[in-house]
């Protein structure tokens, strides 16, 4: 009777051990799936993420001032050489990055995106002079208009307005006027944007 009782105590140990071992790989085996499921959300969510940015700045609009991207020698009406301009697509091609420097000592950088919601083109400009410049606008007909202000110490305003016109032969001309709210521009720089050789874009 004893032997049969202390047979049936082994038995139910096993079972136990049994079970406990069987729950531990169930656990492990519902951690492994939980981790394959998060690991393939996280992977569909990325890739989404991945084509609404690759499909962010895809349209027609944000693509209108492409004709000014490239390598550039900057000259004036005369011919002077007044700089190097480099402009370059960034941010899956959201934004343009320009890197302006004359044979001085003057340099100064601009961003340039499009803005959907307002259907309008933003420029910010500074420089190593401290000018910070902002300037809005869109693309009308053939050039790209921007307008904007700044302000001096004592007060005054000035309204700047930039226009990039693209020519046949692949050069771009940058005409920059302003005026202090009598209404009359006057012109603060106009040249030409001529692609270095060798570079197409």
């Amino acid at each position: 009777m004893f032997s049969d009782h202390r047979g049936i105590s082994e038995h139910y140990r096993a079972l136990e051990k049994y079970l406990h071992a069987y729950s531990r790989v169930d656990q492990v085996m519902n951690r492994t799936a939980m981790t394959i499921a998060v690991s393939c959300i996280s992977c569909v969510a990325v890739a989404a993420a991945s084509h609404t940015q690759a499909q962010s700045c895809n349209s027609e609009a944000h693509r209108q001032f492409d004709f000014w991207l490239g390598e550039w020698e900057v000259r004036t009406a005369d011919g002077t050489l007044a700089g190097q301009n480099r402009i370059s697509s960034t941010q899956n091609g959201c934004v343009l990055h320009e890197q302006y420097s004359t044979p001085g000592t003057f340099e100064g950088q601009s961003l340039n995106s499009f803005d959907t919601g307002r259907q309008l083109w933003h420029q910010t400009w500074v420089d190593n002079t401290g000018t910070l410049l902002l300037l809005e606008g869109k693309f009308t007909g053939t050039q790209m208009v921007l307008q904007g202000e700044t302000s001096s110490r004592d007060g005054s305003i000035t309204h700047h307005r930039i226009q990039w016109t693209p020519n046949k032969d692949g050069s771009v001309r940058q005409h920059w006027q302003s005026h202090t709210g009598n209404g009359q521009w006057s012109d603060l720089f106009d040249g030409l944007y001529i692609k270095k050789i060798g570079n197409k874009r």
